[in-house]
Protein backbone atom coordinates (compact mmCIF):
# COMPACT_ATOMS: atom_id res chain seq x y z
CA UNK A 1 0.00 0.00 0.00
CA UNK A 2 1.60 3.12 -0.90
CA UNK A 3 1.34 6.20 1.19
CA UNK A 4 2.75 9.20 -0.87
CA UNK A 5 4.71 9.35 -4.13
CA UNK A 6 7.19 12.07 -4.34
CA UNK A 7 9.71 12.64 -7.90
CA UNK A 8 12.20 9.97 -7.09
CA UNK A 9 11.10 8.36 -4.27
CA UNK A 10 7.56 7.12 -2.79
CA UNK A 11 6.37 5.41 1.04
CA UNK A 12 4.64 2.60 1.04
CA UNK A 13 3.54 0.34 4.23
CA UNK A 14 6.31 -2.45 4.69
CA UNK A 15 5.58 -6.58 4.02
CA UNK A 16 6.69 -9.28 5.38
CA UNK A 17 9.17 -9.50 2.37
CA UNK A 18 10.65 -6.34 3.80
CA UNK A 19 11.75 -8.02 6.98
CA UNK A 20 15.32 -9.17 6.03
CA UNK A 21 15.74 -5.50 4.85
CA UNK A 22 14.83 -3.75 7.67
CA UNK A 23 16.69 -5.85 9.91
CA UNK A 24 19.92 -5.49 7.69
CA UNK A 25 19.39 -1.27 8.23
CA UNK A 26 18.82 -1.58 11.86
CA UNK A 27 22.07 -3.83 12.41
CA UNK A 28 24.84 -1.62 9.67
CA UNK A 29 26.86 -0.32 12.15
CA UNK A 30 26.88 2.83 10.61
CA UNK A 31 23.04 2.86 11.59
CA UNK A 32 23.17 1.10 14.93
CA UNK A 33 25.26 3.95 16.62
CA UNK A 34 22.12 5.76 16.16
CA UNK A 35 19.21 3.90 16.77
CA UNK A 36 17.92 1.08 19.29
CA UNK A 37 16.74 -1.96 17.20
CA UNK A 38 14.13 -3.55 17.70
CA UNK A 39 13.80 -7.56 17.66
CA UNK A 40 12.46 -9.16 14.19
CA UNK A 41 9.61 -10.79 16.12
CA UNK A 42 8.36 -6.96 17.41
CA UNK A 43 8.91 -5.68 13.42
CA UNK A 44 6.35 -8.97 12.14
CA UNK A 45 3.86 -7.98 14.47
CA UNK A 46 3.94 -4.40 13.07
CA UNK A 47 4.11 -5.88 9.43
CA UNK A 48 0.94 -8.35 10.49
CA UNK A 49 -1.04 -5.40 12.32
CA UNK A 50 -3.63 -3.37 10.61
CA UNK A 51 -1.15 -0.48 10.97
CA UNK A 52 -4.03 1.79 12.79
CA UNK A 53 -1.30 2.02 16.13
CA UNK A 54 2.70 1.53 14.46
CA UNK A 55 3.40 0.96 10.75
CA UNK A 56 6.77 -0.15 8.85
CA UNK A 57 6.83 2.26 6.03
CA UNK A 58 9.56 1.40 3.22
CA UNK A 59 11.13 4.09 1.17
CA UNK A 60 11.29 2.76 -2.17
CA UNK A 61 13.01 4.77 -5.52
CA UNK A 62 9.88 4.87 -8.07
CA UNK A 63 12.47 4.13 -10.84
CA UNK A 64 13.67 1.24 -10.00
CA UNK A 65 11.24 -0.40 -7.06
CA UNK A 66 14.67 -0.77 -5.15
CA UNK A 67 14.15 0.02 -0.93
CA UNK A 68 16.65 2.95 -0.08
CA UNK A 69 15.22 2.86 4.14
CA UNK A 70 12.56 2.97 5.93
CA UNK A 71 10.89 4.74 9.13
CA UNK A 72 8.65 3.11 12.06
CA UNK A 73 5.62 5.35 12.61
CA UNK A 74 3.92 5.30 16.18
CA UNK A 75 1.35 6.47 17.95
CA UNK A 76 -0.62 6.67 15.04
CA UNK A 77 -4.38 6.56 17.15
CA UNK A 78 -3.82 9.70 18.56
CA UNK A 79 -3.77 13.28 16.88
CA UNK A 80 -0.01 12.79 17.06
CA UNK A 81 2.19 10.82 15.24
CA UNK A 82 5.90 9.52 16.08
CA UNK A 83 8.94 9.13 13.70
CA UNK A 84 11.65 6.83 14.96
CA UNK A 85 13.99 5.06 12.68
CA UNK A 86 14.61 7.33 10.50
CA UNK A 87 17.21 4.90 8.47
CA UNK A 88 18.33 5.83 4.90
CA UNK A 89 20.50 2.87 3.55
CA UNK A 90 21.72 4.91 0.20
CA UNK A 91 23.52 7.90 2.09
CA UNK A 92 24.27 11.05 0.14
CA UNK A 93 21.98 11.54 -2.34
CA UNK A 94 19.31 13.80 -0.60
CA UNK A 95 16.96 10.17 -0.02
CA UNK A 96 16.60 11.60 4.07
CA UNK A 97 15.32 15.17 3.25
CA UNK A 98 12.89 13.90 0.33
CA UNK A 99 11.62 11.23 2.20
CA UNK A 100 10.69 13.37 5.49
CA UNK A 101 9.30 15.68 3.52
CA UNK A 102 6.81 13.52 2.21
CA UNK A 103 6.53 12.34 5.66
CA UNK A 104 5.88 15.37 6.71
CA UNK A 105 3.20 16.02 3.83
CA UNK A 106 1.45 12.45 4.48
CA UNK A 107 1.26 13.51 8.19
CA UNK A 108 0.02 17.13 7.71
CA UNK A 109 -1.71 16.76 4.10
CA UNK A 110 -3.41 13.63 4.09
CA UNK A 111 -3.51 12.14 7.37
CA UNK A 112 -4.30 15.52 9.55
CA UNK A 113 -2.20 14.66 12.66
CA UNK A 114 -1.78 17.85 15.07
CA UNK A 115 1.66 16.84 15.80
CA UNK A 116 4.72 14.90 14.87
CA UNK A 117 7.39 14.14 16.64
CA UNK A 118 11.18 12.75 16.65
CA UNK A 119 14.10 11.81 18.54
CA UNK A 120 18.26 11.76 18.16
CA UNK A 121 20.98 11.14 19.86
CA UNK A 122 22.89 14.29 20.69
CA UNK A 123 26.25 12.94 18.88
CA UNK A 124 24.05 12.52 15.61
CA UNK A 125 24.90 16.07 13.69
CA UNK A 126 23.52 15.07 10.49
CA UNK A 127 20.30 14.05 11.71
CA UNK A 128 20.22 17.15 13.97
CA UNK A 129 21.02 19.40 11.00
CA UNK A 130 18.36 17.64 8.65
CA UNK A 131 15.31 17.44 11.38
CA UNK A 132 15.92 21.55 11.75
CA UNK A 133 17.00 22.34 8.35
CA UNK A 134 13.06 21.06 7.71
CA UNK A 135 11.64 23.04 10.63
CA UNK A 136 11.25 20.81 13.44
CA UNK A 137 12.03 22.48 16.64
CA UNK A 138 13.94 21.34 19.42
CA UNK A 139 11.92 20.91 22.44
CA UNK A 140 14.03 19.48 24.68
CA UNK A 141 16.62 16.76 26.12
CA UNK A 142 15.68 13.13 27.56
CA UNK A 143 18.36 13.27 29.70
CA UNK A 144 20.52 9.99 30.15
CA UNK A 145 17.72 8.20 28.66
CA UNK A 146 19.39 5.04 27.07
CA UNK A 147 22.49 3.32 28.30
CA UNK A 148 24.28 2.16 25.68
CA UNK A 149 27.70 -0.17 26.14
CA UNK A 150 27.58 1.15 29.59
CA UNK A 151 27.18 4.84 28.46
CA UNK A 152 24.50 6.65 29.23
CA UNK A 153 23.32 8.82 26.53
CA UNK A 154 21.04 11.72 26.21
CA UNK A 155 18.15 11.95 22.96
CA UNK A 156 17.30 15.54 21.67
CA UNK A 157 13.62 15.73 21.15
CA UNK A 158 12.40 17.44 17.99
CA UNK A 159 8.36 18.33 17.50
CA UNK A 160 6.45 20.13 14.21
CA UNK A 161 2.76 21.02 14.60
CA UNK A 162 0.21 21.43 12.04
CA UNK A 163 0.12 25.28 11.50
CA UNK A 164 3.99 25.22 11.44
CA UNK A 165 4.23 22.75 8.85
CA UNK A 166 1.35 24.52 6.92
CA UNK A 167 3.76 28.02 7.66
CA UNK A 168 6.41 26.81 5.56
CA UNK A 169 4.58 25.11 2.81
Amino acid sequence: MTLIEGKRLLLRAATLDDLDYIMTLQHAPENLKFIVPFSEDYHREIISSNGSEKLNVIIEEIDTRQAVGYFMLREMDSPFIEFTHVIIGRKGLGYGREALNLLLKWTFEARKYHRGWIDCKEYNPIALHLYESLGFVREGVLREILLTNGVWENLIVFGMLDREYFNRH
